[in-house]
């Protein structure tokens, strides 16, 4: 069965820092692209971030670029979003998903994890 399922989400204060995983099952990770998506209650989808199947080139959404950082451990199977400097925006459900690359929209996208909460708050 292919799987995603990601983690590390949580409460965090203005300016701290999270580290989401998000861990495949039942497909190898690193011959897709993985794009990180956050939504807001009564917002869009928006995409943070995304990793090519290729050559792992990075990209960001201006809102997160300098503050998140997307990486794969390919030994691991598992895709990561660093997040710093997180700010009160930034909560959210980040989900992240898998498809043949990166694509700014999210219905180009084959598999979806159920998602981790993320709530920046003091």
């Amino acid at each position: 069965q292919l799987q995603l399922v990601e983690s590390g989400g949580g409460l965090v204060q203005p300016g701290g820092s999270l580290r989401l995983s998000c861990a495949a099952s039942g497909f190898t990770l690193d011959y897709y692209g993985i794009g990180w998506f956050r939504q807001a209650p009564g917002k869009e989808r928006e995409g943070v971030s995304c990793i090519s199947s290729s050559d792992s080139i990075a990209y960001y959404a201006d809102s997160v670029k300098g503050r998140f950082t997307i990486s794969r451990d390919n030994a691991k199977n598992t895709v990561y979003l660093q997040m710093h400097s997180l700010k009160p925006e930034d909560t959210a459900g980040y989900y992240c998903a898998a498809g043949q690359d990166c694509y700014p929209r999210s219905h180009d996208y084959d598999y979806w994890g159920q998602g981790t909460q993320v709530t920046v708050s003091s």
